[in-house]
């Protein structure tokens, strides 16, 4: 399902200072991930492409969070001595 955004920047929350309502206004489309959706849809992908990056991404994430859970075990370790 499509999801709706509504970003919205008010002079008022940025003290009508235009270069803190850019700021703003861009971190907002960064937190809704709306560029990188943007980008994404730029140009068609197959499915079978599609289908590749994200079995792509999701190794990536497991690797990570594989790596995350060894640091912390590690700092656990050094604390323990």
């Amino acid at each position: 399902m499509k999801k709706k955004h509504n970003i919205k920047v008010t002079a008022r929350d940025s003290r009508n200072n235009i270069e803190k309502m850019i700021r703003r206004f861009l971190k907002k489309t960064k937190k809704e991930r709306l560029i990188e959706e943007i980008k994404e849809r730029r140009y068609y992908k197959k499915p079978s492409v599609k289908k590749k990056e994200k079995r792509a991404k999701a190794i990536k994430f497991r690797f990570k969070e594989q790596q995350k859970k060894l640091r912390a075990q590690e700092r656990r370790n050094r604390k323990k001595r």
